[in-house]
């Protein structure tokens, strides 16, 4: 399963015209808009040719200026990255294994900041 977040861009004088298009249409779900004419939907596929598929349909829309994907998120590519995750030692063990308790873990400041790899074998070493 993709989600994706689209921003539709389209005149104001048209804008109540595109939400009622864009609500009546099954390609996408309505969220929000705003005066200037910005449009926020989001469409899901089950690939991403499904969803490419769905944003060709909100393009077509008349008085659409632009249908721009912003945000996307793949089901399938995540699970991908959670597997590599888990099987990696980048990743302190203590934090996949279920049986810790999150209150009982020690925070050691920003990551961004830190080597990673340094870090997750310092942590396995003191254990919090």
């Amino acid at each position: 399963m993709n989600i994706s977040s689209i921003v539709v861009q389209t005149l104001p004088k048209y804008v109540d015209e595109v939400v009622k298009n864009l609500k009546n249409c099954e390609a996408c779900d309505y969220h929000i808009h705003d005066e200037q004419g910005r449009i926020i939907i989001t469409i899901e596929g089950k690939n991403v040719e499904e969803e490419l598929s769905k944003l060709r349909v909100v393009e077509q829309i008349e008085h659409v200026i632009s249908a721009d994907m912003q945000m996307a998120y793949s089901e399938e590519e995540l699970n991908e990255h959670m597997e590599v995750l888990e099987n990696s030692d980048v990743v302190p063990t203590i934090l996949n294994d279920d049986d810790v308790k999150p209150e009982d873990i020690i925070y050691s400041g920003d990551l961004k900041k830190k080597n990673i790899q340094g870090f997750a074998k310092h942590f396995d070493k003191i254990g919090k």
